[in-house]
């Protein structure tokens, strides 16, 4: 089974660092971004199965950074995390396509069971476009 790769995005690098060892030590790839703009380029190089999104940063704030992160890749998984618990601006971007949000610090098991239903979510979209796909072919052929 192909290992399970997970982007952390947090301005706060004591916190991603740290997050990363307890996520690494569960057999996860793991990346970081301290920026928007530095998670932008991360998702053109990988392919992730969950990423965790603070909504609170200098520069290209999260919902910011959701919203090109979406345009990119409208597919992706992304969970908010945060430690200014706003209700407001999660509900928001659960709206603006964020799968679900945590609020810092959360608990590892449930942050691998948001990574665990992301990563099947993920698998699911893959899976139905490549059948979409599929039938296209097949109807080009006149099947």
């Amino acid at each position: 089974m192909a290992e399970t790769k997970v982007l952390l995005i947090d301005d706060e690098v004591e916190f991603t660092r740290t997050l990363s060892e307890r996520l690494e030590s569960r057999g996860l790839k793991v990346d970081s971004a301290n920026s928007g703009e530095e998670a932008l380029k991360k998702i053109d190089e990988v392919t992730y199965d969950a990423i965790f999104l603070d909504l609170a940063m200098p520069g290209m704030d999260g919902i910011e950074t959701l919203k090109n992160l979406l345009a990119e890749k409208p597919d992706l998984q992304v969970i908010l995390l945060t430690g200014h618990a706003s209700i407001d601006k999660s509900v928001e971007a659960v709206k603006l396509g964020a799968k679900d949000f945590l609020e810092k610090p959360a608990n590892i098991d449930k942050l691998m069971a948001k990574i665990k239903e992301a990563e099947t979510d993920r698998m699911l979209i893959v899976e139905k476009r490549s059948e979409d796909e599929i039938k296209k072919i097949l109807k080009s052929k006149g099947w």
